[in-house]
Formats: structure tokens, sequence, C-alpha cells
């Protein structure tokens, strides 16, 4: 809104000192971050207040973990502190015309609306279940149809690929080293040279150009498939104070300079990535949200004042894998997003193996020689006698180690 004014104001001559600094991606991200923590932080407190005026507080099923019970009436839904300080400077310093910047305001939008009406059943309602999976997932399927389908047909999302024999060093001549601009579902593959990976490809028996026209039907179920994955994974992660925040927190610093390089045709030249066209302002909603996730840290750090809740782990989980996505970067999800994925795995694998304990050796046997003490993993290591701060700091040093190996791929390749 701010890029807005500085515009008009200068194209009808009016020269406001300092105004200029608007045109700038790092200045307007900057001032996103400041804006979107101080929110956080000064509006936190507020809205913390209200939730727990509103008797919104958690109800903690008995599980046997220590404190767990002094956790009732913690209050939840804290989720709305995250969306509210993202927003406000997104619209305020971003081009919300920017179609990748539209994307991201309706995933953080249309899953945090899944996430709030989950929390409303549960603490408004009294339905302990809350909303039905059925319907999570619908919801999910959605975001991931929109997103599929905006990304593949859309025509301002484009990528400009480097000849594989480019010459040109000259910085000023930079876009001599790319070839024209393509509308093409590609994506990159880490730990690998010359790694971009066509969708079309998979569609082997078909000829190129019926493959490159059909490969949305890949492409699309995909994306559907990422977004339904990385939310769920960001929603069981969220158990304990600070897991949820911490981890995302790093993914999102990662996904950010993936953005800002990314955007930028002198740094994709000489780190050998993919241009991609307007998504320099990516960077300004990423670090607005980095900034919101720290500011609900400062009160959901052990002992929790406040919980994020479903409106804010799906919404993290959803928009973490639209990021990904649009940043060709999906197939690094595994390691960058680890520790979403080993908490997914940990639920899913306790499930099989009781079960099949239980038809083969009975009930009892099962019960007894489960794969983990309790899932999800945190769970398990807090059964072990592990608090949660130990977990959480830990959890979070993995992180960070994952998002390093990462980062080492722009030069590894």
């Amino acid at each position: 809104m701010l890029y807005y004014l500085y515009e008009y104001l200068t194209n009808h001559g009016i020269h406001v000192p300092g105004l200029g600094l608007l045109k700038y991606i790092s200045f307007r991200a900057g001032m996103a971050v400041l804006f979107s923590l101080t929110i956080a932080l000064i509006f936190g407190k507020r809205i913390i207040n209200y939730l727990r005026a509103k008797q919104m507080g958690e109800l903690v099923r008995d599980l046997g973990l220590d404190g767990q019970k002094q956790k009732e009436g913690t209050p939840t839904m804290g989720g709305l502190i995250i969306i509210l300080a993202t927003l406000i400077p997104v619209l305020l310093f971003t081009k919300i015309t920017n179609i990748y910047i539209v994307l991201l305001i309706v995933s953080v939008l249309w899953m945090g609306a899944i996430g709030f009406l989950d929390d409303y059943l549960k603490k408004i309602k009294k339905n302990k279940d809350g909303l039905s999976g059925k319907f999570k997932i619908v919801g999910q399927v959605g975001l991931g149809l929109i997103v599929g389908v905006t990304m593949y047909f859309h025509p301002d999302i484009t990528v400009k690929r480097k000849y594989l024999d480019a010459k040109v060093v000259n910085r000023n001549n930079v876009e001599q080293n790319f070839m024209p601009t393509e509308k093409i579902a590609v994506s990159t593959v880490p730990f690998a040279k010359n790694n971009e990976f066509d969708y079309s490809g998979i569609l082997f028996w078909m000829n190129d150009k019926d493959a490159h026209e059909w490969a949305w039907v890949v492409f699309i179920p995909i994306v559907i498939f990422i977004v339904t994955a990385v939310s769920n994974g960001a929603n069981i992660t969220d158990g304990i104070d600070g897991l949820a925040a911490g981890t995302s927190t790093v993914i999102l610093l990662t996904l950010g300079l993936f953005a800002y390089l990314s955007g930028n045709i002198i740094f994709a030249d000489y780190l050998n990535i993919m241009f991609l066209p307007n998504m320099g302002e990516t960077t300004i909603f990423v670090v607005a949200m980095v900034g919101a996730v720290i500011g609900f840290f400062w009160y959901n750090t052990y002992p929790a004042q406040v919980f994020m809740g479903d409106t804010g782990s799906l919404m993290l989980g959803g928009v973490i894998a639209v990021l990904a996505i649009i940043l060709r970067k999906e197939l690094m999800i595994p390691v960058l997003c680890g520790i979403f994925l080993i908490e997914n795995l940990s639920v899913m694998l306790q499930v099989i193996v009781f079960k099949y304990r239980k038809r083969k050796y009975g009930l009892e046997y099962a019960q007894n020689n489960r794969l983990f003490r309790m899932s999800p993993l945190h769970h398990h290591y807090q059964k072990g006698g592990f608090h949660e701060s130990k977990i959480v700091n830990r959890m979070i040093i993995i992180g960070v180690m994952l998002a390093i190996v990462c980062l080492i791929t722009l030069k590894m390749r």
C-alpha cells in the first residue's frame, strides 16, 4: 500500500524526503519485520487477555505427562496473533497485486479459517473432537487445488532458466545468461547438478508437446499432497511449548533467503539457480511472518502463556508448503521440514506397528510393546524424562542443521 503511495506521489512530481526508500525490497522487508514483531509483542498480550476473558482455555487430556495438568486453562487460538501481525505489515509494505503475495494471503486466511473453526468448535461449542478430520482434509485439498491451478495457469507465474553454456560475466548483461521467460511446471532437485525437474517428464509415454500440455494432471495432485502433508505435520508438531513456533521460524527464514536470491537475477546467475520474476516481494511477506512468529514465541515459550491452536499450526504448515511450491523448492521439503516429517512419521509408525502387533500377538502385548512410549515423537521424549524446554531447544538445533544443509545445496551444484 505504501509502495503505491510512493509511486503515485512520484508520478505526480511530489518528492517526499525518505519516501524513495520504499522502492527497495530490503528496506520494505526490514520495516515489515519491525512492524510485525512490534504488533505481536504489543497486541499479543491484549489478545491473550481477551481469549482468557472469553474462557478460550485449553482442555488438557490426562496423558500422564509431567506438568500437563498445569496447562489446563491456558488460552488457545494464539494463531490469531501471528495472522494479525503478518497481514498488517504485508498490506502496508508489499505490492499486494503481486500474484505470489495474493496466493500467500489467501493461504493465511484459508488455513487460518479452518484452524479457527476447529478451535471454535472445541472451546465454544464444547465439542472435544473439533472439526471432523475429513473436513480438515477437504480444506487442505481446497487450498492445494487453488495453489496448483494458479501456479500452472496464471500468466504472471513464470521462470527464467540459465543456459547450460552461459559465459557472460558482466553483471550489466547478466540477462543474456538466461533463456526467455517460460511458463513451465519445473522444480529444483536438491544435491544435483543441472538440477531442474520438469513434471512433464513423468508423462514419459507422451511426446514432448502433449506431455507439457497435460503436466497439470501430475503437478496439481502433487501440490495438493504437499499442502496437506506439511500442514498436518505442523499441526502434529504443535504439542509442547514453543516447538511449532521455534521450528517454523527456522524454516521460514530459510525460505525467505531462497525467495530473495531467486527473485534477484544477479544472485540467480551467480548461484546458477532459476530466476523467478516477481518473486522478490515474497521476501517481505516471509520476514513479516518471521517477526510475527517470533513475537508469538515471546508468549509461547515454557511455561506458555498462550497456545497457537489449530488456528496457528495449520496456517503455518499451509503457508510453508505454499512458499516451498512457489519457490520451486518443494522437493527440498523432506529435509527442510525434517522435524515435521519425523513427527508425522512417528504417529504413522506407532499406529501401524500397534495394529500389526495387536493382530499377531494380541491387544495386551501390543499395549505393552509400543514402538514409541507415546507419539508424536516429542511425547516419547517427555515420557523418557526429558524436560519440555530441552526437547524444544534440541529440535530447533536439529532444524537449524537441516536448514544449513538446504542452504549448502546452493553451492553444491
